[in-house]
């Protein structure tokens, strides 16, 4: 039962996101209204770097990808944790009201790490 849980939470993980990165591409979903302002100037600061938005996507649909594939989970986790750092320490600082999404949303990539600890282990040694 653990590893049907642990399945269908990465799979849904890895099309979060797929979706999150898609969006960045194409726009296809709208910007909320009620948006903190530093959280709206932080956006406009980042869209500022031409090539950090389309990096971001492209290591998030990389990551999702990876991540929905059981072979490559791990590779995958190690993909997308940059990325989660930053989601995690912009709500932290200027968007807290998002703080419990992006905890469960960390809570799911940390389960991912910790199943697969023992392919990261030749890295460290």
């Amino acid at each position: 039962m653990k590893k049907i849980i642990f399945n269908i939470l990465s799979v849904l993980f890895g099309l979060l996101l797929l979706n999150g990165g898609f969006a960045k591409f194409f726009h296809y979903m709208p910007e909320p209204k009620d948006l903190p302002p530093a959280l709206v100037a932080d956006n406009a600061a980042f869209m500022e770097i031409s090539w950090l938005m389309p990096l971001i996507a492209v290591a998030e649909i990389l990551g999702g990808i990876l991540i929905i594939i059981p072979r490559t989970r791990a590779l995958g986790a190690i993909v997308i944790f940059p990325v989660m750092v930053g989601v995690a320490l912009t709500h932290a600082t200027v968007a807290p009201s998002g703080l419990p999404m992006v905890g469960v949303i960390w809570a799911i990539l940390l389960w991912i790490i910790i199943e697969n600890w023992k392919k990261y282990l030749p890295m460290i040694r």
